[in-house]
Order: C-alpha cells, then sequence, then structure tokens
C-alpha cells in the first residue's frame, strides 16, 4: 500500500520474524494535534500561575485578617482602659469643681465637655472568629477571575476609623487634663491664701482673762457724760495682764497718745486692721512680724482712762467695726 506523501509515518518493530506496523499521520492533522496540545499546555501554566497569585493573595489576606483581629481586640481593650480613666478623671473634676465652690473660687466654664456625644449608631455584633456580622458586616465580593474581596479594604477604614476616633479622644482628655492642671494650681493657690488669711484673721480675745466693761456703739462719755460714739471694745483686766495678738501680722506703728495712751497698731493683711490703746507698756517694735498668741503689750491704764484696761479697734477696709464679731473663743 502505498503511503501518502503528505503525511508522517511511524513504524513499530514487533520482532524478527513478526511484520511491523506502520501507522501514518497526515501532516495537517500532526500541525494542528500540536497546536493544541501547544495551547492545553500553555492554558495548563497561565491556570497555575494563576492560581499561586491567588494562593498567595489569600495568604497575605488571612495574615492581614489576623493582623487586623489582633489590632481591634488591642484597640478595645484600650478604648475600655480610656473610659475607665474619663470616669476616674470626671469623679476628680467634680472633687475639683467642689473644692473650688468651697474655697470661693468662680467654676471657669470649660472650653469642650468630655462626654459629650451624639450621632445614628448601628449595633455591630461579632463572631467567635472576630468578624463582624450583622448590618455593619462588609461583605465579600468573590468576581470571575478570582478578584481579591472588599472586606480587607473595609477592616482597614474600621480600623482607621477606630483609631482617628481614640486619637481624639486622647486629644479631648489632654485639653481637659490641662484644664484640671491650672484649676488645681488657683485651688493650691487658694487653699495657701486661705490658710493665711485664717492665721491672720483677728479672732481671739486678746485679754484672755478680761471682761467687757464698755462695748462697741453709741455711749454715754464717762468723761463729759454725753451721748457719744465708742469705736472700739473697752476689756478691763488686772494691770500687767499680757495683751495678745489676736491673728498674725506686722506691726505698723508703736506710739504714745494723748488720748489712748500707750498704743500699737497691727496690719493683718486682707484689709483687716486692729489697735490697742491705754497700755502700760508695748512689747513690740515697728516693722516686728506677730503670730496669732504672740504677747505685743501689757494691760494699762496711760491716756484718758478712768482704770486699766484695753481699749480694742477694729478695723475692716479703713472701717471701724465691732470686734466681737471678730472674738470667736
Amino acid at each position: 500500500m502505498p503511503e501518502p506523501q503528505d503525511a508522517y509515518t511511524v513504524v513499530v518493530f514487533r520482532g524478527a520474524k513478526a511484520s511491523p506496523w506502520r501507522l501514518s499521520f497526515p501532516r495537517k492533522v500532526v500541525k494542528w494535534g500540536g497546536i493544541v496540545v501547544g495551547v492545553l499546555a500553555l492554558s495548563q501554566v497561565v491556570l497555575f500561575s494563576q492560581y499561586l497569585v491567588k494562593s498567595w493573595q489569600v495568604w497575605e489576606l488571612q495574615q492581614m485578617k489576623e493582623e487586623m483581629v489582633t489590632a481591634r481586640e488591642q484597640a478595645t481593650a484600650f478604648s475600655a482602659s480610656l473610659d475607665d480613666l474619663k470616669k476616674r478623671f470626671v469623679a476628680m473634676k467634680e472633687v475639683n469643681q467642689r473644692l473650688r465652690v468651697m474655697l470661693g473660687i468662680e467654676s471657669p466654664v470649660p472650653e469642650d465637655y468630655l462626654n459629650g456625644k451624639g450621632g445614628e449608631e448601628t449595633p455591630i455584633a461579632f463572631d467567635d472568629d472576630g468578624a463582624a456580622s450583622g448590618k455593619a458586616a462588609e461583605q465579600t465580593q468573590v468576581h470571575q477571575g478570582g478578584e481579591i474581596s472588599a472586606t480587607a479594604s473595609g477592616d482597614v477604614q474600621k480600623n482607621g476609623d477606630q483609631a482617628a476616633r481614640l486619637k481624639q479622644e486622647l486629644a479631648r482628655l489632654l485639653q481637659e487634663f490641662e484644664a484640671q492642671e491650672r484649676s488645681l494650681a488657683e485651688i493650691e493657690a487658694a487653699a495657701s491664701e486661705s490658710v493665711e488669711r485664717r492665721a491672720a484673721l483677728p479672732s481671739i480675745n486678746p485679754v484672755s482673762t478680761g471682761w467687757v466693761t464698755s462695748g462697741f456703739g453709741p455711749r454715754v462719755s464717762p468723761f463729759t457724760g454725753q451721748l457719744a460714739m465708742h469705736d472700739g471694745l473697752d476689756i478691763g483686766a488686772n494691770p500687767q495682764e499680757p495683751i495678745r495678738a489676736p491673728g498674725g501680722g506686722v506691726v505698723v506703728a508703736v506710739a504714745s497718745d494723748e488720748r489712748l495712751g500707750n498704743l500699737i497698731v497691727i496690719d493683718h493683711g486682707y484689709g483687716y486692721e486692729t489697735e490697742y490703746g491705754h497700755m502700760a507698756k508695748a512689747l513690740v517694735r515697728v516693722g516686728q512680724k506677730v503670730k496669732r498668741g504672740d504677747v505685743v503689750g501689757l494691760v494699762g491704764s496711760t491716756g484718758h482712762s478712768t482704770g486699766p484696761h484695753l481699749h480694742y479697734i477694729v478695723k475692716v477696709s479703713g472701717h471701724r467695726v465691732n470686734p466681737k464679731r471678730y472674738i470667736l473663743d
């Protein structure tokens, strides 16, 4: 049988005695067969390459998901700690404000409020793997050709929003801390001033063993027999009884007056001033600082006096007032 000229022949020898097999393939069939085999091989290579690429992307996506879950857990724990810190801070702020009221400091208007929040919210539920579910969950979209899901970008956006919120909360809390630091400094200054004011306030009887012989206000003058204004408090006592400073201050005058006899004047600050007349002797000098209870002189009867006593005057902002209102012991 003649072989075609445009064909490929394959001869298979089966042994010395057996006649060989001859297989003839037209060239066109071999050509197209080679093309088909090549296309199939190339397709397999392309598909395998795509498989490797997608496998790597899936692995990266899984790693990103695990990292985001860890970051979300850390952010949640940090947010809880921040909320606890805010609660403690609010309690401290309330104590701060109460102290300001007690010390007479005007409470400042805050520039911002710590817990002012609002807006519409959609609850987010989490499954056991820490992934969001429900209406707020990101939907995984898989397109033909194996495109990467939009979940990763959604989670990144979600984590970014949470980080921005925590950063905003920290900035607000920092502003509040700075405001409270300023307020605490004012409270410290006011408390210090309050202690100094209380120490300076003339609040004890300058002659503890004495008795009132003439009060503050209108009286019949023992010298003229006419009604006259008595500008102080007369405290009778035995001669040479010690006269004590009713509050801390500085001696601003030590003098001898025709009417009040031997006298001293103590400036207590904060608008308070006290005078002591008819003393037998002054035991302090001008410029000397005294504390409450220090002996500043001795009871006598110098000047216009009918007997041993102390003429005690209290001035507030330059005006004479009733000393009895400032004797608290």
